[in-house]
């Protein structure tokens, strides 16, 4: 054990960082009018391996964090779609500008939600989704993910 994490544990926070900072780099091109493809496939596998892999740990009842990988699961379906089978032509590209930046905020939301709940200086402000300073945090990240939706959809046009 590393850091006192089981092997599949910290394989799914690998691929999780992984699915990110890939993300990241893909809204950046968005914002730079770049296809980036590489960046984009890594994007997309990862994102729908950390989701596949959050079923992976024992539960006896759906999670909140289940129904939000569901939704991602749903969403990069279609982004996934829009980028390979739609080749972002036409209505397809902000299709998939809009679902890929979604799911990299619904990777973000679960991230801020996880670091809330293990890291000890958050769970000491409340870690419970009623308490502030984790709705300003959320509601901040919302906020972000909602502007560089919009300045993607502007910015990015690529090239047929």
């Amino acid at each position: 054990m590393i850091f006192g994490l089981d092997g599949f544990t910290l394989f799914h926070i690998l691929i999780s960082l992984v699915a990110l900072a890939a993300g990241f780099v893909v809204v950046g091109g968005f914002l730079s009018n770049a296809r980036l493809d590489g960046a984009t496939l890594l994007f997309l596998v990862m994102t729908v391996a950390t989701n596949a892999t959050g079923f992976g740990f024992p539960f006896t009842e759906l999670l909140p964090s289940h129904i939000v990988a569901i939704i991602s699961l749903v969403v990069l379906a279609v982004a996934i779609y829009a980028r390979y089978g739609g080749k972002l032509a036409g209505i397809w590209r902000p299709i998939y500008v809009i679902t890929a930046t979604t799911a990299l905020y619904l990777n973000v939301f679960v991230l801020i939600a996880q670091t809330f709940v293990k890291n000890p200086a958050l769970v000491a402000l409340g870690p419970t989704p009623a308490d502030p300073p984790f709705q300003a945090t959320q509601g901040a990240a919302l906020v972000l993910f909602l502007i560089l939706g919009w300045l993607s959809l502007k910015s990015f046009r690529p090239a047929a």
